[in-house]
């Protein structure tokens, strides 16, 4: 049995040529005429070739129909945002940007504020005309504020979508500890009581240093979405359904309440680690930190915002069928229902493009049905699709795959992330508060109550100073 190694792919960049779509709602008549300057593709590098693979499959048969050179550069998630950044803060932005760009973390951090600021391109000429093939919680996350215009509009196209999941190894629960699926319990307390309950029963039994839980303590992105869902368990309101910033002191009657649930929320979260349940090295993750800790099986169960783990073990059926299991959340701690935080990963087309409308016409065609199921199998089921009729293809079909079928369960309750809401709160990702007073209080330079109180100060400075 062979585990496949969890890993990205070297950089590289693919020269072509490429086209308008065949979309029946957009015209190719527009691209007949050779452009001088080729449309630029940013997109972030898969984590598994499949992925890339699956986007040269659309690019090259959108190539077939184009006469527009396309430059597509494939960027590793660490450098991308920060090459976007530099290449709009540059004297000669107009050449530097992409025309189109895609990034996993983008709909978190970026694309909130560049719409804001009236630097992405309206495509909801794009969005509208098939608005009817996705459910109306899709549509309202690629729905932004933009204060040049003053109203809101489809700033994104979606393409996939994902909950935050909880993996473990079933049969290291069953060989080593004595425990399955069935047996993990199913309330908030007691769901988690028992991974630290099992951890020392797993260091006996394997004689090495394996951890009971794989919680990233670190300012890694995974610590900001993993707490984004402990804060849903626990109701602690941050925005209102308006947007409105209600976690600090100007929020009559609420603020006491929420500061409370606050401090439990950072002290269930960070216990884990007080308690030597997770890795010390936890503190120092990057994004694939909690992945490589489950996958190297130095930790028996882990949470991650999409299915990444599983998805690198397809090739092992062994592995991914029956060895590595994925297990729906508790409920919320005052027994109701969880309902998830659900990210959109979206493509987007900046204002200083010079070619807008060959950006359109390659974002509508792989926007199409085939083609975003193309593309979303491609990523080895890490995300999911965001068009209900895709769920109908035998990929996401296999009543073996306890994976999927949690993921899928899981997103007939969701809320969107308060970024879309507000795009202030993109910053809060952006600067990782979360992570950042999270790591304070592993190393133990803050208490859960001193830093509650510096997030909800950090929070409501990025509010105050928002324009």
């Amino acid at each position: 049995m062979k585990r496949r190694k969890f890993a990205q792919l070297s950089v590289w960049s693919l020269w072509g040529a490429a086209a308008s779509c065949s979309a029946t709602q957009r015209s190719p008549s527009s691209l007949t005429v050779p452009s001088k300057r080729p449309l630029k593709i940013w997109w972030q590098e898969g984590f598994y070739p499949e992925e890339i693979d699956a986007l040269n499959q659309i690019v090259e048969q959108w190539k077939a129909q184009s006469s527009v050179e396309i430059e597509l550069s494939v960027i590793p998630q660490k450098d991308i945002l920060t090459a976007l950044e530099r290449a709009l803060g540059s004297s000669d932005a107009a050449e530097e940007v992409p025309d189109i760009f895609y990034s996993g973390a983008a709909d978190l951090t970026t694309i909130p504020r560049l719409a804001w600021n009236g630097e992405l391109v309206d495509v909801s000429d794009i969005v509208q005309p098939i608005r009817n093939y996705y459910k109306h919680n899709v549509l309202e996350g690629v729905s932004y504020q933009n204060k040049v215009t003053g109203s809101r509009s489809y700033y994104a196209v979606p393409l996939m979508q994902s909950a935050i999941h909880i993996h473990y190894w079933e049969d290291l629960l069953i060989n080593a500890v004595g425990e399955r699926r069935i047996t993990i319990p199913k309330d908030w307390q007691s769901f988690w009581d028992f991974w630290q309950e099992v951890h020392p029963v797993l260091q006996t039994s394997q004689d090495s240093d394996i951890y009971g839980v794989g919680m990233p303590m670190s300012l890694s992105l995974d610590t900001y979405n993993n707490f984004e869902q402990f804060l849903e368990a626990h109701n602690v309101r941050i925005l209102d359904e308006s947007g409105n910033l209600v976690l600090g002191a100007q929020a009559s009657g609420t603020t006491e309440s929420n500061r409370e649930a606050l401090v439990q929320t950072l002290e269930g979260y960070a216990r884990f680690f007080k308690s030597g349940t997770v890795p010390p090295d936890s503190i120092d993750w990057d994004n694939t930190g909690n992945n490589v800790s489950l996958l190297s099986r130095k930790s028996l169960m882990t949470v991650n915002h999409t299915l990444s783990a599983p998805g690198s073990q397809r090739s092992d059926e062994e592995t991914y069928y029956e060895n590595l299991a994925t297990v729906e959340w508790p409920s919320k701690p005052d027994g109701s229902s969880m309902r998830y935080v659900v990210e959109l990963k979206q493509a987007f087309i900046l204002a200083q493009s010079t070619q807008q409308e060959a950006a359109k016409e390659f974002l509508t065609f792989l926007a199409q049905p085939k083609n975003l199921s193309t593309y979303t199998k491609g990523a080895q089921g890490r995300y999911l699709p965001v068009m209900p009729e895709l769920f109908d293809d035998p990929f996401w079909q296999d009543k073996r795959d306890t994976h999927i079928s949690v993921a899928v369960k899981q997103l007939q309750n969701t809320r969107p992330a308060y970024q879309v809401l507000n795009p202030a709160y993109g910053e809060v990702a952006a600067q990782n508060i979360w992570g950042k007073v999270i790591r304070k209080i592993a190393l133990g330079e803050l208490d859960a109550s001193a830093a509650a109180d510096e997030s909800i100060m950090a929070i409501q400075q990025i509010f105050d100073n928002w324009q």
